[in-house]
């Protein structure tokens, strides 16, 4: 006799919380639910309810599950739950996705035109998130995908897009995830930690719970009716997983120790058994009463794995329709298979251990007969190997012991998954190819897969890794491949080692690039070369790098366009543009673009994150404007590209520097420069340590700077890009915040020397901007060194400008123009709101020069920069602002040090200073950032200290404190 639980045990609550997130998403409120429990507690049984429900109330069902098969493939959840859209016959209204609909061509191949604007993930997620809006026919929308765990990169990349928008929408996402340690798992925690997301988690059932699941499955009325010892074993035997209960109990009563007689259940014999030999004895007992051809069938499924295409089973075992429905329909109800819903003609076995059993009856050449004739069967049905099929056919010839063609099929959906810059997926699929291949005698076929891989794994920050293949390339030398491809495989090396910032290494590479041509000349592959060297050249130590970057860049552009090499156009443009920046934004915007609409046209989805990311960084240096920046690490993310993202990340540290955000830039350095310096990328760790090295100056501490300018002289900064950064935002800021103006000048005259033998594309070091000013004031550069430096690009950018126009302001004054050069002042101010140290710093500068030729208001700018200074505690500076008050005969502001100031009743509540000056300033009903600008404090801050104003105070809101504070002003 079977037994049969009619109804969930021990998941009211669970199931109450799924029941209101679908009620709210029927009121157009959706949002995320993640089910989160260890295998076999019931999370897809509890899923299964919600799919009831949500059917039951009229709403729309899309299912996908992630492949437990072989490596995973791309989108495999999400192409297989909106394919659902389009199997129930029902007109689709897409008149919605407008531009988006052919991007949704990754995932639903009747959509794919071929032309695809974009490979953005952004885009991805936004066209999914809309179709998904359309689809939900104002009943809402149930989106569900199991085993999240075994999800691909790229899916987890797209649901982290729609875990943030999805909470107005009327849709509901439910994905089933394991407590194993997962990517999937952190998406899930990390979404509930910033509120986007319910995580439910599924523990084991209590004691009782199992006792009133056992009774359901017996059919009986209470636990009572069931024998003692066999609640007491099922207890201890399955540690209150659903699944281990209804196995063993399944195990006992097949076993005949459990048996029901005219006065119920009673237990016959010995209980006690080994769990995993019972349950694998149970499986196999059930499997045996299919029959010799159910027997037969399931081990071919289970050696397609624990998800199994019906088309190829029956290929592989060439039983007719008849028999093999009938068959599962028995396996179904011996509970070992079970219809896979989202996917039509797929089934699944119930649990992993059913296929582990019917393994255990398997020799290993039955085995790999059956994988044999699986691969041979999904070939003939998919002869183009399309979507997961590839990695599908690869595992089962790997297992039928043909390796070499595994490692073919593996490097053909590798490639695949790069080329869709599916970064994550490539690497995995990739390395297996190269494993395979690597005992092999097809070189050829190594060198394609290396070709891929060597770049992949740089992009995903796995250098050690790739460092370690480039051994083998001394082995391939002599193996008769081709001159173009073996130089191509030094040319991906140098590559990964430029990414590395090893470019000692990266030139090495390249020289035997170059070496292995010389018998064999190719001009595709030497454009390959040249782009490669360029990118090298521009980071080797030399007077001359640029020009020679620049050199090699024109001729592998040229050559790229004459052989139509998509990708070296690309990387040759975006390095033109670097250079062309310093000395015209709009030919570099040129550049950018036109690699950016080569990679679209050519769905290059890694060269076009490269193009957007140098546009964000352009876009930041003319105008601190970070919005570039942030898309391109988003899309980063999403591609999986490691080196991308911290580069953006050591970029944003700088900026938050510079900005005077210094508790954020100081946790973002230190979180980022953890990892960087653990995977070793070199060029990253030094901007990080320069960004640590300027935030330490800026806020005076000469000795952490000195630490971590010494740190980056450890990462080969001698010679660097960065190192000028180093000198001209640290060591030159640190001099002016000591009232050492000298010294400020000393170590920006060592940085036109650093530009002078290496020069940088980093523009920020003060060469245009800060120079300008200091030898304007000290009255070694006149109003045609202005009208040069001007006259150069660099010196528009945002944050030297605001320099080179106090530069201006001053020498107007010097000139006689009054009105202009106050004029020039504002327009600094202006320009340098962004930047507060520098904006008041540079106030402090020039206020002598315009004391000593009568122009502006040197006292206004003087107390300006005298109270920020003061609030910031840098004394020197505040010091030197009070002293140059008291020669202009301005009145000094005594700064209240103590609690003196505030009236009994708010210092009794322990209001201090600063939350006094705040309610002050309250009476005139202020916003959180006007307060901020009148104390030279930031709006967070300023919301802070009205907190705790409101909690000390008692007031009910903030109209209450407003109110008392105008109450204490007018008594």
């Amino acid at each position: 006799m079977r037994s049969h639980a009619p109804s969930l045990v021990g998941r009211d609550l669970q199931l109450g919380l799924l029941e209101s997130a679908l009620a709210d998403t029927r009121q157009g409120r959706g949002g995320v639910v993640f089910l989160v429990g260890e295998a076999g507690v019931g999370k897809s049984r509890l899923a299964a309810e919600a799919v009831g429900g949500a059917l039951g109330a009229g709403m729309r069902v899309l299912r996908g599950r992630s492949s437990t098969t072989g490596p995973a493939v791309p989108f495999r959840p999400l192409t297989e739950a909106l394919m659902s859209l389009f199997r129930s016959g029902e007109p689709l209204d897409d008149s919605a996705l407008g531009p988006y609909r052919p991007v949704l061509g990754r995932l639903i191949p009747d959509w794919d035109t071929g032309e695809r604007e974009s490979s953005s993930m952004v885009i991805l997620g936004e066209a999914v998130l809309r179709l998904l809006m359309a689809a939900a026919r104002g009943q809402g929308q149930l989106l569900l995908l199991e085993d999240l765990h075994d999800a691909d990169p790229e899916t987890l990349g797209v649901l982290e897009y729609l875990v943030d928008n999805l909470e107005y929408t009327p849709v509901l996402l439910l994905a089933t995830v394991r407590t194993d340690f997962s990517d999937a798992l952190d998406l899930a925690q990390s979404a509930r930690r910033r509120g986007a997301a319910t995580l439910v988690e599924l523990p084991p059932l209590t004691r009782p719970q199992v006792d009133g699941m056992v009774a359901a499955q017996l059919g009986t009325d209470s636990p009572a009716e069931v024998p003692v010892p066999v609640l007491q074993r099922l207890w201890e035997d399955s540690a209150g997983s659903p699944y281990l209960v209804e196995e063993l109990l399944q195990s006992m009563i097949g076993a005949g120790t459990l048996v029901q007689g005219p006065e119920g259940w009673r237990a016959v014999g010995d209980l006690r058994s080994d769990v995993s030999s019972t349950l694998a004895r149970g499986i196999l007992r059930r499997i045996d009463r299919l029959g010799e051809q159910g027997l037969t069938l399931l081990s071919a499924a289970a050696v397609l794995g624990r998800r199994f295409p019906l088309s190829v089973l029956q290929r592989m075992t060439d039983i007719d329709d008849r028999a093999l429905l009938s068959h599962l329909h028995a396996g179904v109800a011996a509970r070992l298979v079970i219809p896979d819903e989202p996917a039509p003609d797929w089934y699944s076995f119930r649990h992993s251990l059913t296929v582990e059993a019917l393994f255990t009856q398997m020799t290993p050449g039955r085995r790999a007969e059956l994988a044999r004739r699986g691969a041979e069967a999904t070939e003939e049905l998919h002869p183009e190997l399309g979507g997961d099929w590839c990695a599908l056919a690869a595992g089962l010839r790997c297992e039928a012991g043909d390796r070499a063609e595994a490692g073919r099929l593996f490097a053909t959906a590798g490639g695949r998954a790069l080329a869709a810059g599916a970064l994550g997926s490539a690497v995995t699929l990739l390395s297996s190819a190269e494993r395979l291949l690597a005992a092999g005698a097809d070189p050829q076929a190594r060198a394609e897969v290396l070709e891929n891989l060597l770049p992949a794994l740089a992009e995903a920050g796995d250098f050690a890794r790739a460092f370690d293949l480039a051994e083998d390339l001394h082995a391939l030398d002599g193996a008769g491949l081709s001159p173009a491809r073996l130089a191509t495989l030094h040319t991906r090396l140098a590559k990964v080692a430029h990414t590395a910032g090893r470019w000692g290494d990266g030139n090495r590479q390249i020289s035997r690039a170059r070496e292995v041509l010389t018998s064999a000349p190719d001009d595709a592959t030497a454009a390959a070369v040249d782009v490669t060297a360029a990118y090298l050249a521009l980071d080797t130590p030399g007077p001359d790098r640029t020009q020679h970057a620049e050199k090699l860049a024109r001729s592998a552009a040229d050559a790229a366009e004459r052989y139509g090499l998509p990708v070296v156009a690309c990387q040759a443009r975006e390095l033109l543009a670097t250079v062309a920046r310093e000395r015209d934004p709009e030919e570099s915007a040129a550049m950018l673009k036109q690699a950016l609409t080569t990679a679209e046209r050519h769905r290059l989805p890694l060269q076009r994150m490269y193009a957007a990311t140098r546009m964000g960084g352009n876009a930041w240096l003319a105008d601190g404007d970070t919005a570039g920046l942030l898309a391109a690490r988003e899309e980063a993310l999403r591609l999986g590209s490691v080196s991308i993202v911290h580069t953006v990340d050591g970029i944003l540290v700088l900026d938050s520097v510079l900005r005077g955000a210094y508790d954020t830039a100081r946790e973002a350095a230190v979180e980022c420069l953890a990892v960087v310096r653990r995977l070793r990328l070199a060029p990253a760790v030094r901007y990080v340590l320069t960004a640590q090295a300027a935030l330490a100056a800026h806020l005076g501490d000469r000795a952490g700077m000195e630490a971590a300018l010494a740190a980056f002289a450890e990462w080969d900064g001698s010679g660097s890009q960065e190192e000028p950064l180093g000198f001209g935002l640290a060591r030159a800021f640190c001099a002016l915040l000591e009232e050492d103006r000298e010294l400020a000048r000393a170590e920006l005259g060592s940085v036109l020397t650093l530009e002078t033998d290496n020069p940088s594309t980093y523009h920020l070091s003060g060469t245009h901007g800060l120079v300008l000013l200091l030898d304007v004031l000290a009255g070694t550069a006149d109003r045609a060194r202005h009208d040069e430096i001007t006259a150069t690009a660099v010196a528009r950018m945002r944050w030297n400008r605001q320099f080179v126009l106090l530069a201006d302001a001053v020498l107007l004054g010097r000139e006689g123009a009054d009105a202009d050069a106050a004029q020039a002042v504002e327009s600094a101010l202006s320009v340098a709101e962004p930047y507060p140290l520098a904006q008041h710093l540079g106030l402090r500068l020039i206020a002598d020069a315009a004391r000593e030729d009568c122009w502006g208001d040197p006292v206004g700018w003087l107390r300006r920069a005298e109270h920020y200074f003061h609030g910031r505690d840098t004394p020197a500076v505040a010091g030197a602002c009070r002293a140059a008050l008291r020669r202009l005969g301005a009145p000094v502001h005594q700064h209240r040090t103590g609690t003196s100031g505030i009236p009994e009743e708010l210092r009794a509540l322990g209001v201090t200073v600063r939350e006094f000056e705040v309610f002050r300033l309250l009476a005139e009903r202020l916003s959180n950032k006007d307060v901020a600008d009148r104390l030279f404090i930031s709006p967070r801050t300023a919301e802070k200290h009205i907190a705790s104003l409101m909690t000390k105070t008692g007031a009910a809101n903030r109209a209450d404190l407003c109110a008392r504070s105008a109450a204490l002003r007018s008594a």
